[in-house]
């Protein structure tokens, strides 16, 4: 039997009541679920379709907490001053407050769970939608049959306890989708997810290393993949456009760009959408830079191919060749 992917540990299930352009209103559960067979594979695919959507919004939560609250409501429960489910109404009055600005944000389930994902403690919050599908009763009649439209998951999001109470930079993920309803979302999740471009296109040469790393790819792979990489990202720091991940996966690795773009999008990297590339980070993609205790070195990766630096792996030894003549005489007179 596979193992849950996000182990249920609190549950509720509420409903928002909102039409587009109409007033929000909440119906609300008084009681918590007990963790079903049923409820365990629901949690579990919203998980799996949470991670799997590209385009995810990561930040923290706003320090005014007069207007954000749901840092104050965690507090409270996580100090036992409410239990769960007097945490998911005080949610629900949020959002029903925040649904309520937005004009054009519709209702649906809204499931609040507090689950072990990954060896993570995190709260996760999903606005489920149902559709009208067909059965076939016991006596072979066709009837509607309505049911939740799990194909499309468009509202949800996640703080990661551990990584709020470790100090993390960022712990809150949610799904960026249409504007509109991101932007209600993630005001109701109290996020503010500011992004330096710095730190996110950092973040984003880790992922481009760690799947050379874990595919692992001979040096002539790794390194046409940093190049066409390299080559976008340049590109589009230079002329200030936004980050466009499925334009990077397909120009940097179009043998298999839905591999690049799963390993890009995984949470362990919280990797923001949208941010215009720091060109200054790009370095690593083209060059080698390192440092021992008595010299530095630094060179472009296209020196291997050329032959004029040749890496002796028996020696573990890195031999350069055509040296300039001002550093042989450098050399010589040393």
């Amino acid at each position: 039997m596979t193992a849950p992917q996000a182990l249920i540990r609190h549950l509720v299930v509420h409903k928002l009541l909102k039409e587009p352009h109409g007033p929000a209103s909440i119906a609300l559960r008084h009681a918590e679920m007990t963790p079903t067979a049923a409820a365990q594979r629901l949690i579990d695919h919203i998980a799996q379709r949470y991670a799997e959507r590209r385009g995810k919004g990561y930040g923290r939560f706003e320090e005014d907490e007069d207007n954000y609250p749901m840092p104050r409501f965690v507090r409270q429960y996580l100090a036992g001053e409410q239990d769960f489910l007097a945490l998911s109404q005080a949610m629900m009055r949020h959002l029903e407050a925040r649904a309520t600005e937005e004009p054009l944000a519709s209702g649906g389930y809204v499931l609040i769970a507090r689950v072990d994902d990954a060896g993570a403690d995190c709260l996760l919050v999903a606005l489920v939608t149902e559709v009208v599908g067909m059965a076939i009763t016991g006596d072979f009649e066709i009837v509607d049959s309505p049911q939740l439209d799990l194909s499309n998951l468009r509202v949800a999001g996640r703080i990661d306890l551990s990584a709020w109470q470790a100090g993390a930079e960022r712990y809150i993920g949610f799904l960026k989708g249409r504007a509109d309803v991101a932007h209600y979302f993630k005001l109701f999740l109290s996020c503010n997810d500011v992004v330096l471009p710095l730190k996110e296109t950092q973040k984003l040469v880790q992922g481009l290393n760690q799947f050379a790393e874990r595919q692992q790819l001979p040096p002539a792979s790794r390194d046409a993949l940093f190049e066409r990489a390299h080559g976008y990202l340049d590109e589009a720091g230079d002329e200030g456009e936004p980050l466009a991940l499925d334009v990077l996966v397909r120009r940097a690795w179009p043998e298999a760009p839905e591999r690049l773009q799963t390993a890009l999008a995984e949470d362990e990297l919280a990797l923001s959408g949208g941010f215009v590339p720091d060109r200054r980070a790009l370095k690593p993609l083209k060059r080698f830079k390192a440092a021992g205790e008595h010299w530095k070195i630094e060179f472009d990766r296209s020196s291997l191919r050329a032959g004029q630096v040749i890496y002796d792996r028996e020696r573990g030894a890195l031999v350069l060749t055509e040296i300039p003549e001002e550093l042989r005489q450098a050399l010589l007179g040393g």
